[in-house]
């Protein structure tokens, strides 16, 4: 349709122009010839228009042609896209009814499954019913054949067991008196030895007891308190015996722990001081006095090192060292053993012209391991356990060395380590035989309680009584009474199959309840 509007447009303005023409014409040339040329232009125009209206016939066709063709093939498009589309929609449907059809067989099958479960879950509970009432039968035709009842079955097997524990009672006790007839002899040659050589009973008395005076003999039965309780929880507390006999206006502690018998000396002293002595003020000063204790070995082993003149030392070794105030050895206190050592080993190294610093250092660090050897977990002797410490808080091989080497278990590396030696030897001045004796007590009492620890619901125990006795702390929760008989047995049997003693060893099981409330 354009095409038509453009020629005859182009028709209409080639009339017009040929009008124009003849007009003009008209004006310049004579009427006659005017006519003429308007007659020639007129004709001309209307081959013109003529021209254009075929031409514009021409366009319609063709433009209509090729509109038609544009249709057609959009259509053909269209039709081939609706194919396209239905067919996907076909194989959604299809999609969608195998899903329906999944979703079906499987809640087909899940209701299969839940009705089987439902009925297995009757079959069970009616098998439980049968299986409780066949045992409810056999306890009563138990009860039948043996003519008594569950609980007078229950009593009687705990009476047995009653009896096999008195058996042993008894066993043990036949053991020991012909264990002590055996040994009467050398027993009597022990204590006239002992009477005679007295310092051995200094030593004894040094190394494994205080003394606490007390104002009058009435503070004896207030520290005792009601039923005990107040002198068995400080005992709890502290892993020291107390030992309240005839002797007038004192108590004595015994435990081989002299870091733990301070704590209970000097807790009991405040006490006394105080007035008030019941279990909730024994807590209260326990703690006062454990913290008052580490304040005195971190002050004693400060004063250690000014004395001596050696610093730079870690301040947990500098701690340890004032833990040693309160550890002797054949009577010897221990700082006071290493601050001597020190001195002499400097002496020794000034005239070798070798270092004074080093060789002060390592004598007072050469027994670091005994300020440990007392606690639970700590593994070989005092020098081992020195030369570890020695090792975590970085000293210098030269001194780690020499606290290896100063009982000989090593092979000495320097002249330090020969002089640190020889210090010692000149400071305790003491027979090898001995020394082994006590390394043998001390590890004695310590497996003790590595063994007791060991067993289930174990709080916390103390061997005490210089060996003699160890005191196991069981956790309530766990342990029950019934518990308590066969815990002790199991821990008589170990200790009989694991260590070497005289005598005897009393196993002491405590349980004891504690609730705790506030009033506000």
């Amino acid at each position: 349709m354009s095409m038509i509007i453009v020629t005859l447009v182009i028709a209409v303005a080639a009339m017009i122009i040929a009008i124009l023409a003849t007009v003009f014409v008209s004006r310049s040339a004579h009427k006659k010839a005017a006519a003429n040329k308007v007659d020639s232009a007129e004709n001309k125009a209307r081959e013109i228009i003529d021209d254009a209206v075929k031409t514009a016939e021409a366009k319609k066709r063709e433009a209509l042609i090729e509109a038609k063709e544009d249709a057609l093939k959009q259509k053909n498009e269209l039709d081939k896209e609706i194919r396209e589309r239905r067919s996907e929609i076909q194989r959604n449907e299809h999609r969608v009814a195998q899903k329906e059809e999944n979703v079906d067989r499987k809640l087909d099958q899940l209701e299969k499954r839940e009705r089987e479960l439902s009925q297995k879950e009757a079959r069970l509970n009616k098998e439980k019913e049968e299986v409780a009432k066949l045992n409810k039968q056999r306890v009563q035709e138990l009860e039948r054949i043996s003519g008594l009842t569950s609980v007078q079955a229950k009593e009687q097997l705990l009476q047995t067991v009653e009896d096999d524990v008195k058996i042993d009672a008894a066993k043990l006790i036949k053991e020991t008196m012909a264990q002590a007839k055996d040994e009467a002899n050398k027993k009597a040659r022990d204590i006239v030895v002992t009477a005679i050589q007295k310092c051995a009973a200094d030593h004894v008395a040094e190394t494994s007891i205080s003394v606490v005076p007390l104002p009058s003999d009435d503070m004896k039965g207030r520290i005792i308190g009601r039923e005990g309780r107040n002198i068995r929880t400080l005992e709890t507390m502290t892993g020291v015996e107390l030992i309240i006999d005839d002797t007038p206006e004192a108590v004595v502690l015994s435990a081989f722990d002299p870091v733990r018998r301070e704590i209970a000396r000097v807790a009991l002293e405040k006490l006394i001081v105080d007035g008030r002595i019941h279990p909730a003020r024994i807590e209260e000063m326990v703690d006062k006095a454990t913290k008052e204790v580490e304040t005195n070995m971190r002050e004693e082993g400060e004063a250690a090192t000014l004395e001596v003149g050696v610093n730079g030392i870690n301040p947990e070794l500098v701690k340890l060292l004032g833990r040693m105030k309160y550890r002797t050895s054949f009577g010897q206190n221990a700082l006071k053993h290493s601050i001597e050592v020190a001195h002499l080993s400097g002496l020794l190294a000034g005239e070798l012209g070798l270092d004074v610093r080093v060789a002060k250092r390592a004598g007072l660090l050469h027994d670091i391991g005994k300020s440990i050897d007392h606690e639970e977990g700590a593994q070989g002797s005092h020098v081992q356990l020195g030369a570890d410490l020695c090792k975590k808080y970085k000293e210098s091989p030269t001194v780690i060395n020499a606290v290896e080497a100063h009982h000989g278990d090593v092979e000495p590396e320097t002249l330090i380590a020969c002089i640190v030696q020889a210090a010692d030897a000149i400071s305790a001045a003491r027979p090898g035989a001995r020394r082994e004796t006590m390394e043998t007590y001390s590890n004695r009492l310590q497996q003790l309680e590595e063994i007791t620890n060991d067993f289930k619901g174990v709080d916390k125990s103390f061997a005490i009584q210089a060996g003699r006795e160890v005191r196991v702390m069981v956790v309530p929760d766990q342990v029950t009474d019934a518990d308590m008989v066969i815990m002790a047995r199991d821990i008589t049997k170990r200790i009989e199959s694991e260590l070497d003693y005289p005598g005897q060893i009393k196993v002491n099981v405590i349980r004891e309840s504690r609730v705790t409330d506030y009033a506000k």
